[in-house]
């Protein structure tokens, strides 16, 4: 699996360096998926540390932020489902 994980590594730079950005991102997120299972981290981990990560903010402020145009603009690109 290792191995695997370097040549999704390799793809996603020459990707990256060829300019093809969403194809990079795609490859990106296989790549996070098989560390995740390497490292044995659950997807309700990640979502932890990534709450943890945000700003601590009121929640009123992040839920104005949520519905403003700009916010609309940022959504993720992908979703990750199991």
């Amino acid at each position: 699996m290792h191995s695997v994980l370097a040549t999704l590594e390799e793809c996603r730079d020459a990707l990256t360096h060829s300019s093809d950005r969403e194809t990079a991102l795609l490859v990106s997120v296989a790549i996070l998926e098989l560390r995740m299972k390497l490292n044995r981290i659950a997807d309700s981990d990640l979502k932890a540390l990534c709450d943890a990560m945000l700003p601590d903010e009121a929640p009123a402020e992040r839920s104005q932020q949520a519905k403003s145009p700009q916010a609309q603009r940022r959504r993720p690109l992908l979703k990750l489902v199991k």
